[in-house]
């Protein structure tokens, strides 16, 4: 009886739920921004994305949209990160607030990501940097 339990707990440690799958996206992308990686945040761009930095907003295709958020952390050099809020429970929808502190000002980021088919992989859609407000 303890081997066949034992082997349960272990397959379902080594292929994570659902859930858990969907958490990672988030989790991911809040280290991406910690590291201030804009090459790797932006392998999770769509084809275009509506950019929100600061107070420049507009629709960028995916290099133009790595080119303005690698400018944003030359500026603003990451330094930590907190998750604020995380909605991953929509199959075709995900959204991740976090909240940026860097070496010039703390920032309010939120991620929205979008059910891509056939591929069946969340990219960003939107993305919004502005100043936090304490």
């Amino acid at each position: 009886m303890m081997k066949p339990l034992l082997a349960l707990l272990l397959l379902l440690w080594h292929f994570p739920t659902n859930n858990a799958l969907q958490a990672d996206v988030i989790d991911d992308l809040s280290m991406q921004f910690k590291s201030g990686n804009a090459k790797e945040i932006a392998k999770d761009f769509a084809a275009s994305v509506e950019l929100i930095i600061i107070d420049q907003e507009d629709v960028y295709s995916k290099a133009q949209s790595e080119q303005i958020l690698k400018d944003f952390f030359l500026k603003y050099p990451p330094n930590k990160i907190a998750i604020v809020h995380r909605l991953n429970n929509n199959q075709n929808f995900k959204l991740g607030i976090f909240s940026l502190g860097t070496k010039n000002g703390k920032f309010r980021v939120t991620v929205t990501l979008n059910l891509r088919k056939p591929t069946n992989t969340f990219l960003i859609t939107e993305l919004r940097i502005e100043p936090e407000r304490e």
